[in-house]
């Protein structure tokens, strides 16, 4: 039986004509603000239950994995995944217009918007749904909601657990079955309502300005910085990241996206990180120093020289 068909006598239930988006992802730990994603699956349905699309990847996330005892995913194994930014559009492509779907949705969704954030992108969710909440309205005659008793209730196969692909197809048929039950019991849906988020510690990058001062090479060991040196910032920041940024280019310096060759220093509070950022500075033999370091100085920014045909401001 498809939703649709679940909900065909119901008309007052509307929501169960909603096009669906599961999700299911595997993190290095649980806190969204510092953990990351390392796997994230999505599988599309139509508001007549069939399935739609789907897709799955690794990440990497350029970070410890965290519990390989519990998601299975080794560094080793995530090394040459693409980075969540690089995938993001697709994401977000078969998220929008769609209802998020997740077994304690407020989890992925938490994750899923600081990856998102991280990337300098808008989740595109504008309500979400949560299989576990669905089920405590639903009340099945089983010793806990969890995804794996739910899918044994609901006569679902499940292959491997915490596996986000197969999490997610699991998911899809949980949720099959919760609405037929929803449907049949004259339940609401819990939705929730997803209202657009922003994270001042990863706000919008600033307009770009082009630097007025030629680029003096590379930061010496102990500084000084140099107006026109091309520096960039990676990883988690105490300060937010656009408040550094603003305060770099304030300085006179030519804050960059990304690393090269030409990059006079990398400013990160892990140095050690996988990030591709970090990975291209060691390659470069850029120089790398903490936040700490580069706010100190900051205090004592000498002047540069200017383009020529530009004035110094």
């Amino acid at each position: 039986m498809s939703l649709a068909s679940a909900a065909s006598d119901l008309s007052d239930l509307r929501d169960y004509a909603f096009e669906w988006a599961l999700v299911d992802v595997e993190t290095s730990g649980l806190v969204p603000r510092r953990d990351r994603v390392l796997s994230v699956a999505v599988v599309t349905l139509g508001a007549d239950g069939e399935q739609t699309g789907e897709f799955s990847t690794l990440l990497n996330p350029g970070c410890d994995p965290g519990p390989v005892h519990v998601h299975g995913l080794t560094a080793e194994r995530l090394r040459g995944a693409p980075a969540f930014e690089q995938v993001a559009g697709r994401i977000g492509a078969l998220l929008e217009g769609r209802v998020l779907v997740a077994h304690n949705a407020q989890f992925d969704y938490d994750f899923l918007a600081h990856e998102f954030t991280r990337a300098r992108l808008r989740l595109p969710v504008a309500r979400r749904l949560c299989t576990l909440a669905l089920n405590r309205r639903v009340d099945p005659p089983t010793d806990d909601l969890k995804l794996g008793t739910l899918a044994a209730h609901y006569g679902v196969p499940q292959l491997k657990a915490h596996d986000a692909l197969d999490d997610t197809r699991v998911l899809a048929g949980v949720l099959r079955a919760s609405l037929r039950e929803a449907a049949q019991l004259d339940l609401p849906l819990p939705l929730v309502a997803c209202p657009p988020r922003q994270d001042a510690q990863f706000a919008p990058k600033p307009p770009k300005t082009p630097c007025a001062f030629r680029n003096p090479g590379r930061l010496t060991a102990g500084g000084p910085l140099v107006q026109g040196m091309k520096v960039a910032v990676t990883g988690e920041t105490r300060t937010a990241r656009a408040d550094l940024v603003l305060r770099g280019v304030a300085a006179g310096l030519n804050m960059m996206g990304s690393v090269s060759r030409h990059t006079s220093a990398l400013v990160t509070n892990e140095p050690a990180a996988n990030s591709a950022k970090a990975r291209r500075a060691q390659a470069e033999g850029v120089p790398v120093i903490d936040e700490s370091a580069f706010l100190r100085l900051l205090g004592d920014v000498r002047p540069g020289t200017a383009h020529e045909g530009t004035a110094a401001p």
